[in-house]
C-alpha cells in the first residue's frame, strides 16, 4: 500500500512539473504568449498568429451565450489584433456540447457566435468583416461524455477567412 501511495505521489509531482513553459490552454487558448510578449514566429495576420499570440476561442457556461469576463478579455485582444490587420476577415464558429437536440444546439451555437460578433463590432470592428456560423454539437473539440469535455466544446472560435 505504501509503495502505491509513493508511486502516486511521484506521478503527481512529474505531471505538475511537466508544464514549465507558462503557456495556457484555458480561456482564449493563447498558447505561447506570456504577458503580451510574442513568443512565436507565426506570420503576422494569419490564423496561426491569432491562435498563438491572441487566442482564437472563448468558452461559455452550460446553456448560456453570455460572455464571461475572461471571454471579454480574449475578445478585447482579438479586436486589437483585427484592428492591426484591417484586411483580415473573420468567421465566428458557434459550438455546443453534445447535450440537447440538434436543432436546439444549432440555435444556441448561433447565439454564441452572434454574441462574439456583437462584442467585436462594439469594440470597433466593422460588421462586414465578421460572419457567423453555428455548428451546434456537430464539431466537438474534445470527444468525451463528461464535464471536462463538454466545457471545451461550449465555445466560439474565430477563424481568419481572408487576408
Amino acid at each position: 500500500m505504501y509503495k502505491k501511495l509513493l508511486c502516486l505521489a511521484a506521478a503527481l509531482v512529474l505531471v505538475t512539473a511537466c508544464d514549465t513553459t507558462g503557456s495556457t490552454q484555458g480561456e482564449g487558448g493563447a498558447n505561447g504568449s506570456a504577458g503580451g510578449k510574442i513568443m512565436s514566429a507565426a506570420q503576422p495576420g494569419t490564423q496561426e498568429d491569432l491562435v498563438v499570440n491572441v487566442g482564437d476561442r472563448v468558452f461559455f457556461a452550460f446553456d448560456k451565450s453570455d460572455l464571461s469576463s475572461a471571454a471579454q478579455a480574449t475578445l478585447d485582444r482579438q479586436a486589437t489584433w483585427l484592428k492591426k490587420y484591417p484586411d483580415v476577415k473573420a468567421l465566428i464558429e458557434g459550438n455546443c456540447d453534445e447535450r440537447g437536440t440538434r436543432e436546439y444546439n444549432l440555435a444556441l451555437g448561433q447565439r454564441r457566435a452572434t454574441a462574439v460578433k456583437n462584442y467585436l463590432v462594439a469594440a470597433g470592428i466593422p460588421a462586414g468583416r465578421i460572419s457567423t456560423i453555428s455548428y451546434g454539437k456537430e464539431r466537438p473539440a474534445v470527444v468525451g461524455h463528461n464535464e471536462a469535455a463538454w466545457a471545451q466544446n461550449r465555445r466560439a472560435v474565430t477563424v481568419v477567412t481572408t487576408k
